[in-house]
């Protein structure tokens, strides 16, 4: 399982916390989607999670070891990419097999064909959206157990979002585990098992979607009472000053 235990990331000296998490767990085989505003701490928390960015306090564990000592177990996939843009995706792949002893080549040149990637186009050519679906191919590939996904629908179409989606869902294995940020609270909800909303920098609502269903609640409603979203308000903007 994956644990966080008391960590703290300040903003800047007086400054309100970017991330302050008592205690998380998260059991092997879960897909868990992280939500909330811009500047929540959504991102911070996956970067403390892999080790980027400095916590001022705070211990991380995979599997009872701390997940700078099992890089090999873990992907992040970001929109930001992380490949040298000089390489085209075959040399990519030459590239990760040397860093990632259980890299699947095979899986990611099938994951090449269905997002219909060229491999001998160089990825510093590739649009954003064809850079965002190697970041995929690769991160699905590596062999990791453990796989963090910041905003992975950016630059796809509804189209490519629904097959991604598809994709993760049947080739979840039992013993990987997904953390997912998005804005995207329509289409992920019927994808994840476990919500994480955070706000603020800390987390202030834990619920699996089994609960919230039962519950007759919509995620995205969960998400507005959360943040503390008027939706009357464009109403009220709308009608003018009251008398």
């Amino acid at each position: 399982m994956l644990e966080l235990k008391q960590l703290y990331k300040p903003f800047g000296k007086g400054a309100a916390a970017a991330l302050s998490i008592g205690s998380l767990t998260i059991p092997t085989g879960e897909i868990v989607g992280v939500l909330g505003l811009n500047g929540a701490g959504k991102t911070s928390l996956l970067k403390a999670i892999v080790g980027l960015g400095e916590l001022q306090e705070g211990e991380v564990s995979w599997r009872g070891r701390p997940v700078q000592e099992q890089y090999g177990e873990v992907a992040y996939i970001t929109e930001e990419g992380s490949f040298p843009p000089h390489m085209n995706a075959s040399e990519y792949a030459d590239f990760l097999a040397d860093f990632y002893p259980k890299f699947n080549r095979e899986r990611y040149e099938r994951l090449m064909k269905f997002f219909e990637l060229d491999e001998y186009v160089r990825m510093g050519k590739m649009s954003r959206g064809q850079r965002a679906r190697m970041e995929i191919c690769a991160g699905f590939s590596k062999g990791a157990k453990l796989i963090l996904m910041d905003e992975p629908f950016l630059g796809k179409d509804v189209f490519a979002r629904r097959d991604f989606l598809k994709l993760m869902v049947t080739s979840l294995q039992e013993d990987e585990t997904f953390l997912i940020t998005t804005h995207l609270v329509d289409e992920i909800e019927h994808v994840i098992d476990r919500a994480l909303i955070i706000h603020q920098g800390a987390i202030r609502a834990d619920v699996y979607m089994e609960q919230l269903q039962e519950g007759g609640k919509r995620l995205e409603s969960l998400l507005a009472e959360v943040v503390g979203h008027d939706g009357e308000r464009y109403r009220r903007f709308l009608s003018g000053p009251s008398d």
